[in-house]
């Protein structure tokens, strides 16, 4: 029994290589630069792709921001929406697959995605059907060629 279950958060932590990036949690330090750099408003909206442990969401959340993390790992989801229940009036956390979703109008994304996805998400973004202004914050990796507006540490900010 321990065996299976062992078996199915390993499934659950790996699948998402697939789609995006393992599961790391952005340090306490990068999240504080990554909101910076993101300037969102209250009553702003922000998405985070692979919102993992929903930490990032949470701190947004304080500021009033809404958000809306989509995640691929149940186990994940479950732990930011109980990190999140004192927020919950700001977060709404999607058990989903960002890349088959569609956007809703965001004036902020948090990524942290492996390099290979990068163009992908561009494009992503470029086909939006409403092109309201957006930042783009990603952590480790760049847009390939798309010219970043500021860089901070290892976090990247692009405007669309």
């Amino acid at each position: 029994m321990l065996a299976a279950i062992l078996i199915v958060i390993l499934i659950c932590f790996s699948i998402v290589i697939f789609f995006g990036a393992p599961y790391l949690p952005t340090l306490k330090k990068e999240k504080l630069v990554a909101i910076e750099l993101l300037d969102l408003k209250k009553g702003e909206l922000l998405l985070e792709l692979g919102s993992g442990d929903g930490r990032m969401l949470k701190e947004m959340a304080k500021k009033e921001v809404f958000c809306v993390g989509y995640e691929l790992n149940p186990i994940l989801v479950l732990i930011s929406r109980l990190i999140c229940w004192p927020q919950r009036k700001f977060v709404t956390i999607k058990w989903a697959n960002f890349w088959t979703e569609e956007f809703p109008d965001a004036n902020g994304i948090y990524v942290f995605l492996l390099d290979r996805y990068m163009e992908k998400l561009n494009k992503k973004i470029l086909n939006r059907e409403k092109k309201v202004p957006l930042k783009l914050v990603s952590y480790a990796f760049k847009v390939p060629k798309k010219k970043y507006v500021q860089k901070k540490g290892a976090l990247f900010l692009y405007q669309y």
